[in-house]
């Protein structure tokens, strides 16, 4: 017996050392104790091909990256005259889906390439209740003001537009919309096809990440009072929104969720899986084109989540421009409101190169 457990001894130990020299010649790998999402990912995703081996590949930035944008705006109808502007009704294609939106043109020259434009993803309202005319009239008008398209898209599954509410953080479906969106607005004559940026609130802070880390053309996003960055950061701070209504019965939204977790865990940064959906794995490519704001009083969406991505990035040396503010709540009221609005007019015109 003495003799056949030093025999496994041995045997064990002259493996060790095989594959020790073989790594060293190069010949094999190295071992991997997992990726840390903050210093090693690799940034460049333009030729690299999506991990089609990985259950639910198509959640994942790489995939995103790799399909197929096209769309155009439908027939705009007026709807609204202001002073500076005016606002219509119309509509675009996601995926064979009419998805309707709301979008404001400037009354002023037009500028010989088109005015500038910025794509507004609204945060979490309930698909039933919401519709087109209502909600960040403020927010979409105080833009409008300044000369910019604003395209406030309803997206799928949302008031008249097709398809089915999906939810945000595991369905790859509302980043689609958006990236549709731009596509819509590139292909329009009023508007600028290389100044166009996104605005997103609430769960849009995730869309709006992702969609920078997705297309590289897109020159600005900015977030109010945004969620998950890292999907861990979904665990550890929540959700508090008591406007949200559950399903009664487990919807392909619940069931999804659901599958995920049974297959890859709790979200965690050391997992390939959680790393490859997560905008802050490209923390390098979309840094440097968003802003965040956030009030620390937000009892909806903690200032945590923009806090933790502002950390990512200073880890990666690049400097987020984000906005903290003592007041304002989740939907950044009174005096936060006015100099929210003022700093991401500031970004945009900064970004778009223009007075």
């Amino acid at each position: 017996m003495f003799k056949k457990a030093n025999l496994l001894v041995l045997i064990i130990l002259s493996s060790s050392i095989l594959v020790t020299f073989l790594i060293y010649q190069k010949i094999l790998p190295p071992f991997k104790t997992g990726l840390n999402i903050n210093r090693t990912q690799k940034q460049d995703i333009k030729n690299t091909p999506p991990p089609t081996n990985l259950p639910f590949s198509e959640l994942t930035i790489r995939s995103l990256k790799n399909k197929e944008y096209k769309s155009k705006l439908g027939e705009l109808k007026l709807f609204q005259q202001y002073r500076n502007f005016n606002s219509y009704l119309t509509d675009y294609t996601s995926e064979n889906l009419k998805i309707n939106g709301l979008i404001t043109v400037p009354t002023s020259k037009q500028p010989e390439n088109g005015f500038p434009a910025i794509i507004f993803i609204h945060g979490y309202i309930p698909p039933t209740r919401y519709k087109t005319t209502e909600r960040y009239t403020d927010y979409v008008n105080s833009f409008a003001k300044e000369g910019f398209v604003v395209f406030k898209i309803d997206l799928r599954g949302h008031g008249d537009s097709e398809g089915e509410a999906t939810g945000t953080y595991f369905s790859p479906n509302y980043v689609i919309d958006t990236l549709n969106a731009y596509e819509a607005l590139k292909n329009s004559d009023f508007v600028n096809k290389n100044l166009i940026g996104l605005w997103g609130h609430s769960m849009a802070g995730n869309i709006v990440a992702r969609a920078l880390a997705v297309n590289d053309d897109i020159k600005a996003g900015v977030v109010w009072a945004g969620a998950v960055y890292t999907y861990k950061d979904l665990i550890e701070y929540g959700i508090g929104d008591n406007s949200y209504v559950p399903p009664t019965t487990l919807t392909g939204r619940r069931r999804t969720r659901q599958e995920i977790i049974e297959i890859y865990g709790q979200p965690n940064t050391n997992e390939k899986f959680w790393q490859e959906i997560s905008p802050a794995t490209y923390i390098k490519r979309i840094g440097p084109r968003i802003q965040l704001h956030h009030p620390i009083d937000d009892n909806v969406v903690s200032v945590e989540y923009s806090r933790n991505l502002s950390a990512i990035a200073k880890e990666n040396d690049i400097n987020i421009s984000f906005f903290e503010y003592k007041t304002g709540g989740h939907n950044l009221t009174g005096t936060t409101f006015i100099k929210a609005i003022t700093e991401s007019v500031k970004f945009y015109k900064a970004k778009f190169d223009i007075e």
